[in-house]
């Protein structure tokens, strides 16, 4: 690793010409903190060079990152592996608490209880990039942290597996009732039964969004024996002998097992209420590991009072407790000690993604995506940002920099910024836009200190500028 550079403005109140002794070392960086106006597979990913250059952002002691809600020992290991300043928290915090630990750092780390809100992004002066160490980013006001040039990772991933397993454990759990049996057992009561129990050979599931978890779960399903149909928005390929069906109708009115496994969009906020039960077979069962707001819990409770549905297992809820404790009650959502009372339903804690293998996989995927992005400026697997990658410099390359400028996208920035760049031979350039922001990398060769001061500030001055980075 190369020796670390001293930290050159990384502080909204710092100012480049305050900082004139600059360092030498080919790893130090420019960074300008954002101004105050305003999900994709790894697949594309740039294979690593052997003689790699280390690109490295100031000094790497300097980087503060803070990890909260007990992130796996895999993604701390990786981050404190690079010598940054690693703090962890095994919760989330509160707002005001959280505003007073992001005001000074760099990297933050979260999973799905840390609300990142644009009033805690407002305060995060020096916030460079976000890690959602889960699927989901609505936790994160994605909006906002574009606007800033905040870019904002995930897993899409790496708890796939992990979620298919627990909807088949719940199949087979509310077709022979064995939370019922289990709970009655623990109480003494011996209740030998097989009516309304069934084996799962045989019957159909419809799988609601047929994504990674979706598809894992259809060859899962079939292996047992299950025939296996689909609902997505989009014209997907089945896996083995699964059909897609043309409408959730379709889908509700042929399954015996119903699971949901779509994003949190103002589209799939209750897409299962009761027009939707009433859609659904006699004794039908509904399954639930996507995002609370797809079910309509009070509709969910009427139709199994009703006896429309025959069970229902449930792994998300519209509010959750942000820790461990006693807090799923009515105070956190009304419906809450009806939905408890009800016969074979199983309520878990959003456990989904919630084993040792997936929490590692999650560690190392949203770690090395926070390291390539601060050390290298890589978006790819951004959600919020566009894909934008070059190839790693290599050690054959000393005076090189790596300029990255993030823009609001409007007309006739290209050419101011090729207008600065200009004067420099540029290796190699790209450039992409994502909605109101665009993201600009290039390396430039040939460059000292005194260049590399220049080009920050004239690319600072520039009115279209959200955030400037530069490395070497």
């Amino acid at each position: 690793m190369a020796t670390s550079a001293r930290d050159i403005n990384i502080r909204r109140d710092l100012n480049v010409s305050q900082n004139a002794n600059l360092s030498t070392s080919p790893t130090a960086s420019f960074q300008s903190a954002p101004s105050s106006h305003g999900g994709s597979a790894f697949a594309g990913r740039t294979i690593p060079l052997a003689n790699a250059k280390h690109l490295k952002p100031f000094a790497t002691e300097d980087i503060k990152v803070l990890l909260l809600e007990n992130v796996n020992q895999t993604g701390r290991d990786i981050l404190t592996g690079q010598g940054y300043q690693v703090e962890f928290l095994k919760s989330s915090l509160p707002e005001d608490q959280l505003i007073e630990k992001i005001r000074d750092v760099h990297v933050i780390g979260i999973r799905s209880k840390t609300k990142l809100t644009s009033r805690v992004l407002k305060e995060a002066r020096n916030l460079i990039v976000i890690g959602c160490f889960c699927i989901g980013t609505n936790q994160v006001d994605l909006q906002y942290a574009a606007e800033h040039g905040i870019a904002v990772f995930n897993s899409p991933f790496s708890n796939s597996r992990s979620v298919a397993e627990l909807v088949i454990a719940e199949i087979i759990a509310l077709a022979r009732q064995l939370g019922d049996r289990s709970m009655e057992m623990h109480g003494g009561t011996w209740n030998k039964v097989s009516a309304k129990c069934w084996e799962i050979r045989g019957k159909t599931l419809g799988i609601i969004g047929y994504g990674h978890i979706g598809a894992q779960l259809s060859v899962l399903a079939e292996a047992m024996g299950m025939s296996v149909i689909f609902y997505d928005v989009l014209n997907l390929m089945a896996l083995g002998t699964a059909q897609q069906v043309p409408t959730l109708e379709a889908l509700l009115s042929k399954s015996d097992f119903v699971t949901c496994h779509v994003p949190e969009l103002p589209e799939t906020k209750d897409m299962i209420s009761s027009q939707q039960f009433e859609q659904m077979k006699p004794g039908a069962y509904l399954i639930n590991a996507s995002r609370g707001s797809v079910v309509d819990i009070p509709a969910l409770i009427h139709a199994m009072r009703s006896g429309k549905i025959a069970g229902a297992a449930l792994d998300v809820y519209p509010n959750e407790p942000a820790g461990n404790g006693d807090y799923f009650n009515d105070d956190l959502n009304t419906w809450a000690s009806d939905l408890r009372g009800l016969k074979n339903v199983i309520l878990t804690p959003h456990i989904g993604g919630s084993t040792e293998e997936a929490q590692s996989a999650i560690g190392v995927e949203v770690g090395q995506a926070l390291v390539r992005y601060v050390n290298e400026g890589t978006t790819l697997g951004a959600v919020n940002l566009p894909e934008v990658t070059l190839r790693s410099l290599t050690m054959e390359e000393p005076n090189h920099a790596r300029v990255i400028y993030i823009h609001h996208n409007v007309p006739g920035v290209l050419r101011k910024v090729n207008e600065v760049l200009g004067d420099h031979n540029v290796d190699k350039q790209m450039t992409d836009s994502r909605g109101d922001v665009a993201y600009l990398m290039a390396d430039i060769s040939n460059v000292d200190n005194a260049t590399i001061k220049e080009l920050y500030e004239r690319l600072e001055s520039l009115s279209s500028r959200i955030m400037t980075r530069i490395l070497y």
